[in-house]
């Protein structure tokens, strides 16, 4: 018995120092992945006033940047954010998950760094990061830092899905929409327009939809790539947004969900809330 209890404290202490070891490589990780994207940054200083790029801009994206830049003046150049929220880890009622999550974005060039927490089990936690950095996506998925589940590399088509997440989640610093920060916008309705960016050798579309409010209701695109069993799915997609607040001077959704829409039915597996936004704006 005393053997069997020695085997079974040697294993937990095995466990807990893998853990942490785990830990601190991922945390060093994260922030060699973080000063990458900073260093990669342009600094820029403020420009000509802002709602001079107005103008040429369809009606529905130029009331927008009026409902959500209030009196702001100086563009964002980097933003980060703490996150809350759940994502589905199985597709049934049961299979929601608590993550935090830690975002750092930059916009020029276009990219961030996204590093959560999942909380897969009663003391279980999976280490999720996703990456858009010099023009390519990463992402790899480990317990604890440690035992990697998912992973995956930059490819053409990983890198289009991540860019796709970096436009839709520029709603949280809306002077990256701007035309000066190399978005491009195209009629749809007198309700929506068409962004393109480009990063990299990336070029990707998002459709943007605005509310009775002005502000951004939902993002769509028809062909987000999905993966399924290893293989890239392109996958309708849409993210939601609600109960605008200003933070920052700055009017951002502060409740989001995103889902692939199926055929038959509309599978949400992210939500999420900000819980804290800090900004750094051009000259600083």
């Amino acid at each position: 018995m005393k053997a069997a209890i020695g085997v079974l404290v040697g294993l937990v202490l095995t466990a807990v120092v893998a853990a942490l070891v785990g830990t601190r490589r991922w945390q060093v990780m994260t922030a060699a992945f973080v000063a990458k994207l900073d260093s990669a940054s342009v600094r820029s200083s403020p420009s000509s006033p802002l709602f001079k790029e107005l103008d040429s801009l369809p009606t529905p994206v130029a009331r927008y940047f009026l409902a959500a830049l209030g009196s702001t003046e100086v563009p964002v150049t980097r933003a980060r954010i703490r996150w809350r929220g759940q994502f589905l880890v199985r597709p049934d009622a049961d299979g929601w998950a608590r993550f935090e999550a830690n975002q750092v974005f930059t916009t020029n060039p276009p990219g961030f760094v996204w590093d959560a927490r999942i909380r897969m089990a009663p003391g279980i936690l999976t280490y999720v990061r996703d990456a858009f950095v010099d023009g390519h996506g990463f992402m790899r998925g480990a317990v604890f830092g440690t035992v990697t589940v998912v992973a995956a590399p930059s490819t053409p088509e990983f890198d289009a899905a991540v860019l796709h997440r970096y436009l839709a989640e520029a709603v949280w610093l809306p002077t990256a929409l701007l035309p000066s920060h190399g978005v491009r916008w195209g009629p749809l309705t007198d309700t929506s327009a068409r962004a393109s960016l480009s990063a990299g050798g990336t070029t990707v579309t998002l459709d943007f939809r605005f509310g009775p409010d002005s502000l951004v209701e939902s993002v769509f695109t028809p062909s987000q790539f999905r993966d399924m069993n290893g293989a890239n799915v392109p996958t309708p997609w849409e993210g939601r947004f609600t109960r605008y607040e200003e933070r920052g001077g700055l009017r951002i959704p502060v409740e989001a969900e995103v889902a692939w829409l199926l055929p038959g039915r509309r599978l949400t597996y992210w939500r999420g809330v900000p819980v804290e936004i800090h900004y750094t704006r051009a000259g600083l």
